[in-house]
């Protein structure tokens, strides 16, 4: 069998305020705190991992939270909207805790079949609620206030906004094994049928929309998910072979990446299951200690001056 992309391994966005970030996520949206460490490019910032127990692929929210970032604005050459899965009859509990939070939502509605829930983060990420068709198999992180019943399960889809979708799709259907499923006015649905759940890239296409900026509030990029460092470097070839510009593989301490823009112009990433979260911190301790990438590792006491009080 051919390589196949295996769904969404990650999301990282932006946010301006990081005390803020992690009430919002860990707390109303009763995500795990996975990891607590800092920018590989700028230690001076944090970066935070939310997600399930164990950190599962295609559960984990990553934010660079850059202390007083400017806003972004939606648009085309974008990731404009993060779709998690949660359970039938979960609605009323959500509706009631945004409403509770002080939360910005929109009434619930159905896009190709499914109910779905719109709402903005405090920096204005979109995110949606999403029942999906099938039962989702995985298994929520839960916490006092957040029940089994209602938790979000990890990602359904992710949109992207596109002037032009051709370039796109082309490589979500002959690069990583995606398929067409669903059509609706000028949204496409892709699927892969790799992995039960987080398989899913919706593609707007928007010519008359203006570009998107980049900042608070927005995806910095999307990461899709492979088992191992072999399988990635067969990508690699693969995009490279269609004149893209993909980077060399970079060591993120918990996985292994590549980056490249794809034709719209939206940042993707292919990142590997191996080492895991668990690498540097038990099960139990997750998100519990700041950890730093070893080379910044003797500037520990500078970078902690620097980084806010997370509490």
């Amino acid at each position: 069998m051919s390589d196949q992309i295996l769904g969404l391994h990650h999301i990282t966005a932006i946010a301006s305020n990081a005390q803020r970030n992690y009430d919002f996520y860990a707390k109303v949206m009763g995500l795990r705190f996975l990891k607590k460490t800092v920018n590989f490019d700028d230690p001076s910032t944090y970066h935070f991992y939310f997600g399930d127990e164990v950190g599962s692929a295609g559960t984990i929210l990553t934010f660079f939270p850059w202390q007083n970032m400017t806003p972004g604005r939606r648009g085309t050459g974008q990731a404009t909207e993060i779709g998690y899965s949660v359970p039938e009859g979960s609605f009323d509990f959500w509706l009631k805790r945004f409403a509770q939070h002080n939360v910005t939502f929109n009434k619930p509605s159905e896009k190709f079949g499914e109910p779905y829930l719109t709402f903005l983060d405090p920096d204005g990420l979109k995110l949606e609620l999403t029942v999906a068709k099938n039962a989702d198999p995985r298994t929520p992180w839960t916490t006092p206030e957040v029940s089994a019943a209602v938790a979000t399960k990890g990602f359904h889809n992710v949109t992207l906004t596109l002037t032009n979708i051709k370039g796109t799709a082309e490589i979500l259907t002959e690069v990583f094994g995606y398929k067409l499923m669903e059509q609706h006015v000028n949204r496409y649905r892709f699927a892969t049928d790799a992995v039960p759940g987080a398989a899913i890239i919706d593609l707007v296409e928007a010519p008359g929309e203006a570009r998107g900026h980049v900042a608070g509030g927005s995806v910095h990029h999307i990461a899709f998910r492979v088992p191992d460092d072999a399988t990635e470097m067969r990508f690699r070839q693969k995009i490279a072979a269609r004149g893209l510009n993909i980077t060399e593989q970079i060591d993120r301490q918990y996985f292994h990446s590549l980056y490249f823009r794809e034709p719209g112009g939206v940042l993707f990433e292919i990142a590997t299951d191996n080492p895991g979260f668990m690498i540097d911190e038990s099960l139990a301790e997750l998100g519990t200690h700041l950890l730093l990438p070893p080379q910044y590792e003797r500037r520990r006491a500078q970078i902690e001056a620097q980084l806010p009080v997370i509490s």
